[in-house]
């Protein structure tokens, strides 16, 4: 395979990071070469807090999907969260004075950049624009006019903004382990394009990608994305729970989550007792499932009530009720999570798995742990939205000719 049709994606989560290195199909699928995870001390929250950590983990984890892949990465596409990502909604509009009147793609962007004309504080930067439908000569409802004849073009658009210094360090943290980005997209824009049907988009529908350590929210209404939000809270605070309740440390903690949490009632077969170790690794302990779930039910409930009440203030509680809500993330494949979202938000909640026909890939990667990155590897064709990040590079710690040295290397021996 010529390297030049690999593409890879590189999803820095609120407290993991993990790669998908893959290569498009004449049929428009994306067959999964190789990838990689790991949980990451220096990122917390989507944000970097310590880069010497968070480039040894990125220089890592790729090099495993490398490894796994047989395939060389120059470039990636970075997904990004966290609560420094702030979002809003606006119009903009466009005359049309030639006499022909017909609308060109110049005429697109044009009214695009005028949506995007707002004043922002220096410390803050746009990442992406979507278009929520174009109106013409106050026609609303118009997807693509370009072709099309009218006067006054206008556009409804959905706003991403990043704290700079955030993104830049994201990217020297990447840059540092030796890879180049090649753009850095909202992950929750990514998981959306391809976990939310056409269908649920129109009707309305809400998307929760429950991370580690931030929860993101999308409202779709009418087709597009119209409300989005990072709130501070995540799976691990469910660990931490487990970890203080029961003296254990957090790998414990997370290994019993994984294994024997359940996050509803209707769910709990039988209360088997559990056998543990506690924070020093030695002392023994013992705790039934149903304790287990007692820990947990709390701070679950609380994560869900959190998003019901972010949505109730945001004026579109309504409009998501017909589609319901769609759940991924790694936090999202606890037993019992589901059903604890429908109960608590009081409406349909389906897990989200990325769909087969997308990918040629082994069960381990159509899973909510990589929805991120699988939706960052779709987004490389060409996504749905204008991105404003390309080009963004710092010097990198290590040259890049020496990564590709290595590899004309490997070919030889």
């Amino acid at each position: 395979m010529a390297k030049q049709d690999v593409i890879a994606s590189l999803d820095m989560g609120s407290s993991r990071v993990s790669c998908l290195i893959g290569s498009a199909e004449s049929n428009g699928s994306i067959r999964i070469l190789g990838g990689a995870s790991s949980a990451c001390r220096g990122i917390k929250g989507g944000v970097v807090i310590n880069i010497l950590e968070a480039a040894q983990t990125v220089t890592r984890v790729i090099e495993e999907a490398e490894a796994a892949a047989k395939a060389v990465v120059r470039s990636l596409y970075l997904g990004v969260r966290g609560a420094h990502l702030k979002s809003f909604n606006n119009r903009g509009a466009f005359n049309i004075a030639r006499t022909d009147r017909e609308i060109t793609q110049e005429d697109v962007q044009s009214v695009l950049s005028n949506a995007k004309a707002v004043p922002l504080p220096g410390d803050r930067e746009i990442l992406h624009v979507v278009p929520q439908g174009f109106s013409l000569d106050r026609q609303r409802g118009v997807p693509n006019p370009v072709g099309m004849e009218g006067s006054l073009l206008e556009v409804e658009v959905h706003i991403v903004t990043a704290s700079s210094a955030h993104i830049n360090n994201l990217v020297k943290t990447v840059n540092q382990a030796g890879f180049e980005v090649a753009d850095a997209v909202y992950g929750l824009l990514a998981c959306g394009d391809m976990l939310v049907t056409p269908e649920e988009k129109d009707l309305g529908c809400l998307l929760i990608d429950l991370g580690g350590q931030s929860l993101s929210l999308g409202v779709y209404s009418e087709g597009y994305l119209r409300y989005s939000k990072e709130l501070p809270i995540g799976a691990d605070f469910i660990t931490r729970d487990l970890a203080i309740g029961l003296h254990t440390s957090l790998v414990t903690a997370e290994n019993l989550k994984k294994d024997h949490g359940v996050a509803h009632p209707s769910l709990l077969n039988g209360d088997n007792e559990i056998a543990f170790s506690g924070v020093d690794g030695r002392t023994p302990g013992r705790i039934k499932t149903s304790n287990v779930m007692g820990i947990i039910l709390p701070r679950v409930e609380e994560i869900f009530s959190l998003v019901s009440d972010d949505l109730q203030g945001s004026s579109y509680a309504d409009v998501v009720a017909p589609g319901g809500a769609v759940l991924t993330g790694g936090g999202a494949l606890m037993k019992g999570i589901s059903e604890a979202a429908r109960q608590v938000l009081d409406m349909p909640v389906r897990l989200g798995m990325p769909h087969p026909d997308f990918f040629i890939a082994g069960d381990e990667w159509i899973s909510p742990t990589y929805a991120t990155a699988l939706g960052l590897l779709r987004a490389a064709q060409g996504p749905s939205w204008n991105s404003l990040s390309r080009g963004r590079q710092v010097a990198r710690k290590r040259p890049m000719w020496i990564r590709r040295a290595a590899s004309v290397l490997e070919d030889l021996f």
